[in-house]
């Protein structure tokens, strides 16, 4: 093991100091700040195996380096804690589950989650696991919770934005002898902390906001108790869902500009929540940072930051693409949390179960006002 569990603490308590200095190794002579990504299937091994680093699968300096990033941004200040990545958030995300759970156990997702978690569902049934859904608004899933061994949320939903109370979910779950992962991809670190919130594991796709550039796929794990860790880390030298060097350096040097990016776009998201809330139709529009929004008072609450998705409802699937071609500063495209703002009618998949209508938008880097003027006017566009 390569000492991925615990990391040096940054001096200073601020986000924007954190991420700058996250992970970096200490200072070395003619040697750069981040080290450059190390291209190894094989290391130098004679003798005994009892270093850090032995085979490509099992550990690289480059994601030691950005698993002590990335760990010192869920859990500040904590030496306790393990960060694994993983090749994407849905490698994390199976990596949870399939180590955690065995046949005969249950295991409880949220019914309006990522759209990828049917499939999930489908596979865990296979394997003879008893899987039990309910929705995230109004912590439902306490309702079907009883004797389950793993309680899965996510929060804000992806597409939805409803939140859950997190503390009173992680309270009841280990109550009732259930262990709680928290999908984070949303939220990011600098939004939500659900270690801090009780959680046994913080699980989230790097390929959204945390690098932000849509040109990674990436996903980590993040959790304290290192039993439970060691059969995440286990599942993911079984199964090798390991991510490249190039890939896993290329997160750490944008992990560099996640407080700056979080800040223009979680401040432009909410401009554009405002005006489309103040639009004369009424466009059923979600951002948890809205006052007015059924899932404000419970964000507050738990969050730091709101997240760059915004999300509303247009009469139909026509005006819905309308809208989509009239737009100037905004790609129609998939996933979220990129500098350059995307947006997508996202019943398109079919796996969501939202209304023809439903636009799920990503707020990049642009200017404020140049983004909340093309989405109005792309509005009035569309309704001529």
């Amino acid at each position: 093991m390569s000492g991925t569990q615990g990391h040096a603490p940054v001096p200073g308590a601020g986000d924007g100091t954190r991420v700058v200095r996250a992970g970096l190794p200490e200072p070395v002579k003619y040697e750069p700040t981040l080290p450059g990504p190390v291209f190894a299937a094989h290391y130098h091994l004679p003798g005994e195996p009892t270093g850090a680093y032995t085979y490509g699968r099992d550990e690289n300096p480059t994601w030691t380096h950005l698993e002590r990033a990335i760990g010192g941004l869920e859990a500040p200040g904590e030496s306790d804690v393990e960060t694994l990545v993983f090749a994407s958030g849905m490698a994390a995300i199976s990596s949870v589950l399939f180590s955690q759970l065995r046949s005969g156990d249950a295991v409880v997702l949220p019914s309006d989650g990522y759209q990828a978690l049917p499939l999930v569902r489908v596979q865990l049934e296979a394997y003879g696991i008893e899987v039990r859904t309910a929705p995230t608004a109004g912590d439902a899933q306490l309702r079907v919770l009883d004797g389950a061994r793993l309680l899965w949320i996510e929060t804000p939903s992806n597409p939805g934005l409803d939140v859950c109370d997190v503390r009173r979910l992680v309270e009841e779950a280990h109550a009732r002898g259930a262990l709680v992962a928290v999908d984070n991809t949303l939220a990011t670190p600098l939004g939500q902390r659900p270690l801090e919130l009780g959680a046994d594991f913080s699980v989230a796709s790097g390929t959204k906001q945390l690098t932000g550039h849509g040109d990674v796929l990436l996903g980590y794990v993040t959790g304290r108790d290192p039993e439970a860790m060691a059969a995440v880390r286990r599942w993911r030298k079984i199964v090798g869902a390991i991510p490249g060097p190039m890939e896993a350096w290329l997160a750490h040097r944008s992990l560099a500009t996640l407080q700056l990016r979080v800040e223009r776009q979680n401040a432009t998201a909410l401009a554009v929540a405002e005006a489309l809330q103040d639009w004369p139709e009424d466009l059923a529009v979600r951002y948890p940072g809205l006052p007015k929004d059924p899932s404000h008072a419970v964000a507050a609450g738990q969050m730091r930051r709101f997240g760059c998705v915004v999300s509303f409802t247009l009469p139909t699937r026509t005006r819905a693409e309308r809208f989509l071609e009239e737009l100037r500063l905004v790609d129609d495209a998939t996933s979220f949390g990129g500098v350059r703002s995307t947006a997508e009618r996202r019943g398109r998949w079919g796996g969501d179960d939202v209304p023809e209508g439903f636009i799920r938008m990503s707020v990049g880097a642009e200017d404020t006002e140049d983004l909340v003027a093309d989405v109005l006017r792309a509005l009035e566009a569309s309704a001529r």
